[in-house]
């Protein structure tokens, strides 16, 4: 645990710094108290400046600035991971990504002073460097699912917010420049421009945003997290998936991929009011239907969620008891905290939506989940592609297909 008198110090810095004082007079000022400031301190400064009202979004807005202060004090004392190790993943890959995004920036920059179009050749690297980002999604997606919760055990919440909602303005960069890159090399000369520009963006979002994690976000998890945690980590990454660029990592054990399998009862059966089932059969039914179901807790934390072979929102066992508000982006949290509240509060027992996700639709249901004397016991999420099922038309009998 930090001294109090450390972290106090910590908060007072960052407030000067957020009021607008000159961070090299800050610097020198409290040069001495400086001194063997871990990653984890200023995390958890972070964390109870937000706590205490600061808003997270001017965190973020100033975030870069009082880091430089740290500068010294963080790039001493980072963490380097051992090979195959979570956090070497992530950082190798900020790595290759951060390489491509400058690569990309520099010649964007060059070819939208030429006025002649583009040849062949450099349309090709063009392409080839933006596949990189189109198939990174899975690098953040690991952050949010596993890294995040992991965090959030230990207390550590708000600097993953502020890194979520980075990795959103991340992600609405990366659709201006695939917009601006077409499949098709004869129109990208009439887009070089606002690819230039998505480029440079991306660019300078990427080196600031994994300075913060590769210098504070990353050492704060190596400080704080068990041998055991790391194993669970792992797992969650393995599930999640890869980027097809990551540096592949060992394979990991029978034990680490089946994670809490080995938890369930053997032989036991669940007993309910319309029959009783085996457990293995009841998870293998649960994981068998054509939907995503995850269900959140009257406090508001995931407890379950299935895992069919084809799911459509990524899900890791590091958010089982996670804070649901947690899960969503900021800037969808309160349409969360709104359908909870309504649930809670008996003003409806569904809420719907669907939306379009790669080319699919996707219908989206909320259900109040509650006990026979109506006490409010937590929410069911559905998740259903219903591309085909929209397509349905006329009859077809359940002995038609027999017949075939």
């Amino acid at each position: 645990m930090m001294p109090e008198d450390r972290k106090d110090v910590l908060k007072r810095i960052i407030k000067k710094i957020h009021e607008g004082e000159d961070p090299e007079v800050v610097k020198r000022e409290f040069a001495q108290a400086l001194r063997g400031v871990t990653a984890a301190d200023i995390s958890r400064a972070e964390d109870e400046l937000i706590r205490d009202g600061m808003p997270r979004e001017e965190v973020q807005r100033l975030c870069e600035v009082h880091l430089a202060v740290f500068r010294e004090n963080l790039e001493e004392q980072r963490s380097i991971a051992p090979e195959g190790h979570p956090i070497r993943l992530l950082m190798e890959e900020h790595s290759i990504l951060l390489s491509i995004a400058e690569e990309l920036y520099s010649l964007t920059k060059v070819l939208a002073q030429e006025t002649k179009p583009l040849d062949e050749t450099a349309a090709g690297i063009i392409h080839q460097l933006v596949h990189y980002f189109r198939e990174s999604g899975n690098h953040y997606l690991r952050e949010e699912n596993v890294l995040f919760p992991h965090l959030e055990r230990h207390g550590i919440t708000g600097p993953p917010k502020v890194m979520w909602t980075e990795h959103d303005q991340i992600r609405s960069t990366e659709k201006t420049l695939f917009d601006a890159v077409p499949y098709d090399h004869s129109r990208l000369s009439n887009n070089i421009k606002k690819i230039e520009g998505a480029a440079t963006e991306l660019k300078e979002l990427l080196t600031s945003h994994y300075y913060k994690e590769n210098n504070v976000l990353f050492p704060t998890s190596m400080k704080l997290f068990s041998p055991d945690e790391w194993q669970e980590v792992r797992a969650g990454f393995d599930e999640v998936g890869y980027c097809f660029f990551s540096p592949r990592p060992e394979a990991a054990s029978a034990e680490t991929r089946t994670g809490g399998e080995k938890a369930a009862l053997h032989g036991g059966e669940v007993v309910l009011e319309s029959g009783t089932l085996p457990v293995d059969v009841l998870q293998s039914m649960l994981n068998a239907l054509p939907v995503d179901i995850t269900f959140v807790d009257d406090q508001d934390r995931v407890k379950y969620f299935s895992e069919s072979p084809e799911r459509i929102f990524v899900r890791s066992r590091a958010i089982v008891g996670r804070s649901v508000q947690n899960c969503h982006p900021q800037k969808s949290v309160h349409v969360v905290n709104k359908i909870l509240d309504d649930f809670r509060n008996n003003k409806r027992n569904v809420a719907e939506f669907w939306i379009e996700l790669k080319g699919r639709m996707i219908y989206i249901r909320y259900f109040a989940v509650r006990s026979k004397a109506g006490k409010y016991l937590g929410c069911l999420e559905v998740s259903q592609d219903i591309t085909e099922i929209r397509k349905i038309e006329g009859q077809r009998r359940l002995l038609d297909d027999v017949a075939r």
